[in-house]
């Protein structure tokens, strides 16, 4: 409403709007007005029409209706843009509409999340900071598992958490290519590791949020058999490092799947940072806490999950080395 009266206000053709609900005497005044003096001539009926969509809009039960909002900002900036081309030199209303008019539009491509999607991303960031805490504390971990070429997993139990383990390798790629490849091609993972059968994303939440559907393979022997995993994960960059989070979540389009036994993980997190003196190489920091289900005995749990942290890394390396001969 305060774009119509703005227009009302300070343009001379305003009197068309009063004219379009007081039928021919309003043209008659439009036509008397044009004999009188020149004026700039609106381009057919839209900015009229576009202006009763404003008009439109600003009742309640349509305020809501964010693509009818956005389609009346962007099609009174198209008419603002052809008034002034046509002219040779825009006014001063037609500036400001049309500033108005930026803002608008600006402002409506923020789109608001719901509740539930406001609790999505409060669970990513929930596990990032808890996941960021559990590395932060280098007391009380012990070595699970060493490897020639330097990858280590460590282990510790935490009273509220479980126990829960850490991979540390380094990657002779940058993070930006081990980056893309973890969350950009994210979906991918099952075509490289042999351990993961396939990860679907259920829904994006703004730039940072996903909800994803993971399913892993059994084990060799079907120790442990399938399993699959509902989560929220974040993607967060602070500066040359970077962080990706998640943890166990409900989601109600994806229950229970026939013939997996749905595990929890969380919460866990991957952080990315250049190596020290190398930034050709990333240093590779995995927090893995899985509650997998089912009777399994610990011994097996902890042997089975170590030796997964070691296989991805091992798998992630010929993944990378393969998309970079790929692309060169």
């Amino acid at each position: 409403m305060a774009l119509i009266s703005l227009l009302t206000r300070q343009h001379p053709s305003a009197g068309a709007f009063k004219g379009e609900r007081a039928g021919r005497p309003g043209q008659r005044n439009a036509r008397r007005r044009d004999a009188r003096s020149p004026r700039l001539r609106l381009p057919g009926e839209m900015l009229p029409a576009t202006s009763k969509l404003c008009a439109a809009i600003s009742y309640r039960h349509l305020r809501n209706m964010t693509g009818l909002r956005r389609q009346a900002a962007v099609a009174i900036s198209q008419e603002l843009s052809k008034l002034a081309h046509r002219s040779a030199g825009p006014s001063a209303w037609i500036n400001q509409v049309r500033r108005r008019s930026s803002l608008l539009s600006s402002r409506l491509e923020e789109t608001p999340f719901s509740e539930m999607e406001m609790s999505y991303i409060k669970q990513g960031e929930e596990a990032l900071q808890k996941s960021l805490s559990i590395l932060g504390n280098l007391d009380g971990w012990k070595t699970e598992t060493v490897v020639g070429n330097g990858d280590k997993v460590l282990s510790k139990v935490l009273p509220d958490v479980g126990k829960v383990f850490r991979l540390e390798v380094v990657v002779d790629q940058p993070l930006d290519t081990v980056y893309s490849e973890l969350v950009d091609n994210m979906e991918q993972m099952g075509d490289w590791n042999p351990n993961v059968k396939e990860i679907k994303i259920l829904q994006k939440i703004g730039k940072d949020t996903v909800i994803t559907h993971e399913k892993a393979a059994a084990t060799p022997g079907n120790i442990v058999g399938p399993r699959d995993f509902v989560s929220v994960r974040c993607a967060k960059r602070r500066g040359s490092t970077c962080i990706l989070a998640g943890m166990s979540t409900k989601y109600g389009a994806m229950p229970e799947q026939e013939g997996f036994v749905r595990a929890e993980n969380g919460p866990t997190c991957m952080v990315l940072r250049p190596l020290a003196g190398s930034p050709s190489q990333t240093k590779l920091t995995w927090l893995l806490s899985i509650d997998l289900k089912g009777w399994l005995p610990k011994t097996i749990i902890n042997q089975v999950l170590s030796q997964t942290q070691v296989d991805f890394a091992n798998h992630l390396r010929q993944r990378l080395a393969w998309t970079v001969a790929v692309g060169c």
